[in-house]
């Protein structure tokens, strides 16, 4: 598979999703969004304002927001006022968690129910719906799957990060045969390499959610593998 590192960014959010990130670090990711031309850049809710700031002069990188971020337990309330404070601070994508002991409950139809006011609330803005697939069985990683699409997900997202595991190849494999092109799938939770970026691309994979270091090295690594001298390839 050819894939130069610029094309690799346009597939790429960065994040600093942490608990301990701080302003530094924000200043960080947006630097680096914009040296390598990445999709969207993501950071906490606190940190929107200030993200869509400094990305203000690199109109190619997008601000992405979280809602109900990590757990996806708070009141479909307070989910929408995230998703609307932050589109209305300039936020144009947004990642959804999920309410996954609702789902595990059985109580699919107010999950679903839930998914699709935010979808409506921050229309037209895509809304990448977090399963957790850590936490999930396969028969529950193609029910939820199916059940974001049904409430109007764009992605199918396998997890948030903060869980053991998230990205794997058979989570991957499990939410595109459930799902076809009816959304697309972004890959977050354990992808830090360029062979599984690679691997996951081949299964259907559109889009990548890694943090800032993981990023770096995977931008690295595709650099290497098309012969250019490491990041200097994708500086502009």
């Amino acid at each position: 598979m050819d894939l130069t590192p610029a094309q690799l960014a346009r597939m790429m959010d960065l994040s600093a999703v942490r608990t301990d990130v701080d302003l530094d670090e924000i200043r960080v990711l947006a630097e680096t969004c914009k040296q390598y031309g990445c999709i969207c850049a993501f950071a906490m809710p606190c940190y929107v304002p200030e993200l869509v700031r400094l990305l203000a002069d690199s109109p190619e990188v997008g601000v992405g927001g979280v809602v109900g971020f990590p757990s996806g337990a708070c009141d479909i309330s307070i989910k929408v006022a995230e998703a609307c404070q932050q589109l209305e601070q300039g936020a144009v994508e947004l990642d959804m968690v999920m309410n996954v002991g609702f789902f595990r409950s059985g109580w699919d139809e107010r999950v679903e129910d839930e998914i699709q006011v935010v979808v409506q609330a921050a229309h037209p803005a895509p809304v990448k719906v977090i399963i957790e697939a850590h936490y999930l069985t396969a028969d529950e990683i193609v029910r939820a799957s199916r059940l974001a699409v049904r409430a109007g997900a764009a992605f199918v997202k396998t997890g948030t990060g903060w869980a053991e595991t998230g990205a794997t190849l058979e989570n991957v494999r499990l939410i595109k045969s459930a799902i076809g092109d009816a959304a697309q799938v972004k890959a977050a939770g354990g992808v830090r390499d360029f062979q599984t970026v690679r691997e996951m691309i081949r299964l259907g994979v559109s889009r990548f959610g890694v943090g800032l270091a993981s990023g770096l090295a995977i931008l690295d690594q595709c650099a290497s593998h098309n012969g250019l001298f490491g990041h200097t390839a994708v500086k502009r």
